[in-house]
């Protein structure tokens, strides 16, 4: 498939633009006829003051009671709205269908950013009780933004959207590639991904296949997917949710692809979900993707969940919360395999051209700040400066300490005094690292000023606690490394 089968012929998309733009159908534009009362109303699906705000159907009035309220509407109020893009195309395409006495959408059309559009399937929540079809297209979730957040957001020539949906990573990839490649398994996500593409005036090379296999052969700057990530037996209902592999097979799969996917120095970022096994290290077994694949790697769990409320939680997303039989077998899967919980997060990847990658797997629960992209461009840059660099150019370097870096101790009273029981580095912003630290490790980020190299740091610690300098200077690189690695020390240039 070429990506060139869209909801709307080419001049009915550039219809819709046009139409949207002029009755001001934006973010913005919603949220000044509206008011904010209203606005924060919607986020919680609380329609009442919108409706009210909107009673007089003018343009922007009815488009937003029909595709931001789910209304039914008239269809005399529903053809001003859309014109100049016919009714009867609209009605061909299914961006609207009659319902009742009026029409109501029959797509989700819902204003992103500032001048931006997606288009994908009519969310649950606009159909109560109605269930997902399995090819349903999922518009902008709690994924969808994490991941939009997370990206690295560094000019690049080629990127590609593997699982593309309705398009809005590869939305967001046009700001900053040169060229943009999707691929989906599904027919319909492509069509939708095509069209919330043209909308937007842009032109994406659409492919159609399962994960990987439509970009065989070929290398990209920047690879980020949102995969049907969730785990279980491997029975495919829904091809948003369900890859076909069984448990996190998806995952590893996508770890073992990425050499073949990435240029030199490129990177790949993608969602996923990991089993915590009984009696294993779920870090170890998420490590364990990563051996001999030549790549940095860093793993972030963000979420941890019991697998009654993880089940519970996608048979409710695709409204199947009513099939006890589907919950019963996913759980009795869950148990057969001695899963405890399931993890939920990010796995960054580069191919940095080193015998020595770096591969990081860790839980950052409840420290995880949004946009994390910015914060994973460093990390990885910093993997870059401590290789360059190496143990001996540690020494001749001048380092400060982190701006917002924080003491933290814990004490207990004494007879006489308070007794410093741990004594912890926290960063006050970014990822919120902490870290504890002995007192000669404290005394060597308190004197780093960025005025003397570290050699000569060592020096005078050596002399106060009276430990040959040779000594400290065969530990400090891995100590130094670890501290240049999560930003509590940054190396002063010149």
């Amino acid at each position: 498939m070429d990506g060139d089968d869209m909801l709307l012929s080419p001049a009915g998309v550039d219809q819709l633009r046009e139409a949207l733009t002029s009755a001001g159908y934006t973010s913005g534009g919603i949220a000044e006829r509206i008011g904010p009362q209203a606005t924060n109303g919607l986020a919680r699906n609380d329609y009442r003051a919108a409706l009210r705000a909107t009673e007089d159907r003018d343009r922007l009035g009815t488009l937003i009671r029909l595709f931001v309220c789910a209304q039914t509407e008239s269809e005399p109020a529903v053809r001003a709205a859309l014109a100049p893009l016919p009714l009867a195309e609209a009605l061909a395409a299914g961006l609207v269908e009659p319902y009742g006495d009026g029409l109501r959408q029959g797509v989700d059309l819902e204003p992103y950013g500032d001048s931006w559009w997606v288009l994908s399937d009519v969310p649950a929540t606009a159909r109560p009780g109605q269930p997902l079809a399995p090819d349903h297209v999922l518009g902008i979730g709690g994924a969808t933004t994490t991941l939009v957040g997370a990206t690295v957001r560094r000019p690049v020539d080629t990127a590609l959207d593997l699982g593309t949906g309705s398009g809005v990573q590869a939305l967001h990839l046009t700001g900053h590639a040169r060229s943009v490649t999707a691929t989906d398994v599904s027919a319909r996500s492509l069509r939708f991904a095509a069209t919330t593409a043209a909308l937007n005036g842009h032109h994406w090379e659409l492919l159609r296949g399962d994960l990987v296999a439509p970009v065989a052969g070929r290398r990209f700057d920047l690879v980020v997917s949102n995969p049907p990530f969730v785990v279980g037996p491997g029975t495919t209902t829904h091809s948003y949710r369900d890859s076909g592999r069984v448990g996190d097979g998806v995952a590893a799969e996508l770890a073992a692809a990425a050499p073949g996917l990435l240029t030199e120095g490129g990177t790949m970022q993608y969602l996923a979900n990991w089993l915590h096994v009984t009696g294993e290290d779920w870090g170890e077994r998420v490590a364990g993707w990563f051996a001999g694949t030549g790549l940095d790697a860093w793993v972030i769990q963000r979420e941890v969940a019991d697998p009654m409320a993880y089940v519970n939680l996608w048979l409710s997303d695709a409204s199947e919360a009513a099939d006890p039989q589907r919950a019963a077998a996913w759980l009795d899967w869950f148990d057969a395999q001695k899963v405890e919980a399931v993890g939920f997060g990010l796995v960054s990847l580069r191919r940095a051209g080193h015998d020595d990658p770096v591969v990081r797997v860790e839980d950052l629960r409840q420290q995880v700040p949004s946009p994390l992209g910015e914060q994973i461009a460093a990390w990885f840059d910093r993997q870059d400066w401590l290789r360059a660099r190496g143990d001996a150019g540690l020494l001749t370097t001048r380092f400060r300490a982190a701006d917002g870096l924080q003491l933290r101790q814990e004490a207990t009273m004494g007879d006489d005094d308070w007794v410093v029981d741990r004594q912890v580095l926290a960063m006050s912003h970014g990822l919120r690292w902490t870290e504890e630290v002995d007192p000669l490790v404290l005394a060597l980020v308190s004197g780093a000023n960025g005025q003397v190299p570290l050699r000569e740091q060592l020096a005078v610690l050596a002399l106060a606690h009276d430990v040959p300098a040779e000594d400290l200077a065969d530990v400090a690189g891995p100590i130094i490394g670890h501290l240049v690695e999560r930003g509590f020390l940054e190396p002063v240039a010149g």
